[in-house]
């Protein structure tokens, strides 16, 4: 049966590559006959992230205004815990007491998305956690194994996955890691990745670059392009450094290649690299490029070296080669299938596998000939089905990998089950009643009511008194 709560679906995301990968989902929730996209954005990557939510006509709902230069991950962390608090309040009311499974009570969203694994990803899922609203986690389950490798983002996706109630994972593997850290089997959907689908999107417009620094790639439809990013936390400074350098060296030894290098805008990345290829003949650099133009790059190019993780998701769907600037990786899957190779931050070992790849059209074919393991363009309407048939109980939707049970779901999600002749029931399950709230210093915190305004007789105020008599 339909849960008792709001179509209304939260969407929270901060960066670019958020933007990029949960547009598809947006875009098929916005179709939806019952289900409704409330879109909020934390702020971080402002002008990026309205303009891709833009192009493709999604509309946005909030914006927690916490993106301002020289913030740390703390402060990132607090500010959006504190802002998404303050919308939801603002837009749905305090929340209940306790929640009772009633509509008139339960008019909270009947879920939060969250995708990835960025610090505000992790903030949004505490915040939901705490305003008592399911988190359902998009590309969950993608893991390095060190906690230091990517920083912060592997413990904030293992932190994500300790709140969320419903994992949506790109493959089988992710959901295996998830298992093997506790998640019930029951709780997990293989996906795809949603990126395929925003690409497939993009490079299928194939809009003009429109930048002057690029133009010759208008007019130019034969030189072999090299596509560079590099921006990690973990790598800023010495590792950074290396990857400019390598790419120096590559230039050099390869007069007829092109490099193309989108320069991240925080100040410590892109001056190390202007550093070092600012004045080199065969490099571009240009600003970061809107989505449809950077698909169109990719699709264009014939080796990416690059430490992002959609990246490494999105080129192997277009047959092209990604050698990946990092020690580790939680998109083990295309190492296996041979559509990434690690080769860490050493611009030895960058030179050494461009090179390969550049010279040898065997190498070449060895990476591009691999079926892309991340999906089909398929994943956002994978995921919706499955959150339709969360909230209204349609018909399971089909998967490739293991199915997802909508009772494990709901339960981990706060709901009480009870059986009826028409099928199970689910409600809310109240806070408990005896549990008394206590500061650091065990100081009692009064609450200010243990009552349900809904359930007091009539003729009494919501903390029990008589209307006109002392409580």
């Amino acid at each position: 049966m339909p849960l008792p709560v709001s179509p209304e679906i939260l969407i929270v995301l901060g960066t670019r590559p958020e933007a990029i990968k949960l547009f598809p989902l947006i875009q098929r929730l916005q179709d939806h006959p019952r289900l409704r996209p409330v879109v909020v954005t934390t702020g971080q990557h402002k002008e990026l992230v309205d303009y891709v939510l833009q192009e493709a006509g999604c509309e946005i709902a909030g914006d927690l205004g916490v993106g301002r230069p020289g913030l740390t991950l703390n402060q990132l962390s607090s500010s959006v815990i504190a802002g998404l608090d303050e919308f939801v309040a603002g837009r749905y009311g305090p929340p209940p007491e306790r929640i009772t499974g009633r509509v008139r009570e339960d008019h909270y969203p009947a879920a939060c998305i969250v995708h990835g694994d960025t610090s505000s990803a992790a903030a949004a899922a505490v915040a939901a956690f705490h305003l008592r609203i399911p988190v359902v986690h998009v590309e969950a389950g993608l893991r390095t194994g060190t906690t230091l490798s990517p920083f912060p983002e592997e413990l904030n996706r293992q932190l994500v996955a300790r709140i969320a109630s419903f994992h949506a994972a790109p493959t089988r593997s992710n959901v295996q890691n998830l298992v093997r850290e506790g998640v019930d089997i029951g709780r997990t959907f293989v996906t795809g990745n949603t990126g395929i689908d925003a690409l497939q999107w993009a490079a299928a417009r194939e809009v003009p670059y429109g930048r002057p620094e690029l133009a010759w790639l208008e007019d130019d439809p034969t030189s072999r392009v090299v596509t560079v990013t590099a921006h990690r936390r973990e790598s800023w400074g010495k590792g950074i450094a290396s990857i400019a350098r390598a790419v120096h060296r590559l230039a050099d030894a390869h007069p007829g290649v092109r490099f193309v290098v989108p320069v991240h805008p925080n100040p410590r990345v892109a001056q190390t690299v202007r550093d070092e290829l600012g004045d080199v003949d065969a490099v571009t650099l240009t600003a970061p490029m809107e989505y449809h133009t950077f698909a169109r790059l990719l699709a264009r190019s014939t080796l990416v070296i690059t430490d992002s993780g959609g990246i490494q998701e999105e080129a192997p769907a277009l047959g092209v080669p990604v050698l990946v600037a990092r020690t580790t990786t939680e998109r083990t899957e295309g190492v296996e299938a041979g559509t990434l190779e690690l080769v860490g931050t050493d611009a030895d070992t960058i030179v050494d596998a461009a090179t390969r790849v550049l010279t040898d059209p065997a190498a070449h074919a060895a990476f591009s000939r691999q079926p892309n393991p991340y999906g089909d363009g398929r994943s956002a309407e994978r995921i919706v089905d499955a959150l339709e048939h969360l909230v209204f109980d349609s018909p399971v939707p089909r998967t490739s990998g293991p199915g997802f049970v909508r009772a494990q779901v709901l339960e981990w999600a706060g709901f009480h089950r009870s059986d009826a002749v028409d099928g199970p029931e689910f409600v809310r399950e109240p806070s408990p009643a005896d549990r008394v709230p206590q500061d650091l210093e065990d100081v009692v915190i009064a609450p200010r009511s243990t009552v349900d305004p809904y359930d007091a007789p009539a003729g009494t105020s919501s903390g029990g008194a008589p209307d006109g008599a002392a409580a």
